[in-house]
């Protein structure tokens, strides 16, 4: 496994959610900055993601948020990232994000967190990625799409090997170990 630098994080951008996602955010938001680990997210300053974002740049994390123009022009781009792409669509948000990231990791979302999890998954299936794919299933929240991943691979419609592409955690503490981070960086 190559060296993990830098971590391209799909969550909610939503914060009508209940607390434990966000404290759940937060938490890995510090282990990231801990960690030395750049945070790359999509850019938001609400939800999950701001959580998220905020808590790394707190305990003194390098975070890059990535955000479409046509969100920016809404005024949801979280203007303390320490830096911020702008880009024409959601495409190319997610083609720099991948571009700017070592591995991925799936946070609780709705559906664009998922959108972005299969198409990453696609990705590395058609080998146009090598990067660690992580499923953070706090509190079972993804339990229902790692029972499709597993129905899909009983039916032969996934291969188990591409099934194995992604690895789930329960824990974001469970996350950086199962990138080969183990030792914080501060």
């Amino acid at each position: 496994m190559s060296q993990i630098s830098s971590i391209c994080v799909f969550c909610a951008s939503s914060s009508s959610v209940a607390p434990k996602f966000l404290d759940a955010a937060a938490r890995f938001g510090e282990l990231c900055a801990d960690a030395g680990i750049t945070v790359v997210f999509g850019g938001g300053r609400v939800g999950l993601m701001g959580t998220l974002a905020d808590a790394a740049l707190t305990a003194g994390g390098y975070v890059i948020g990535v955000i479409p123009e046509f969100l920016d022009e809404v005024e949801i781009a979280h203007r303390g990232a320490t830096e911020i792409f702008i880009t024409k669509d959601m495409h190319e948000r997610k083609a720099k994000m991948a571009e700017l990231a070592d591995a991925f990791v799936i946070l609780p979302g709705g559906i664009g967190t998922l959108e972005e999890f299969f198409e990453v998954m696609t990705w590395k299936q058609l080998g146009q990625i090598d990067k660690p794919i992580i499923i953070a299933n706090l509190y079972s929240y993804w339990q229902p799409i790692i029972d499709l991943l597993d129905h899909m691979t009983e039916e032969a419609f996934l291969r188990p090997e591409h099934h194995s592409l992604v690895e789930v955690v329960n824990r974001v503490e469970m996350v950086l170990p199962a990138l080969g981070i183990l030792n914080s960086a501060k």
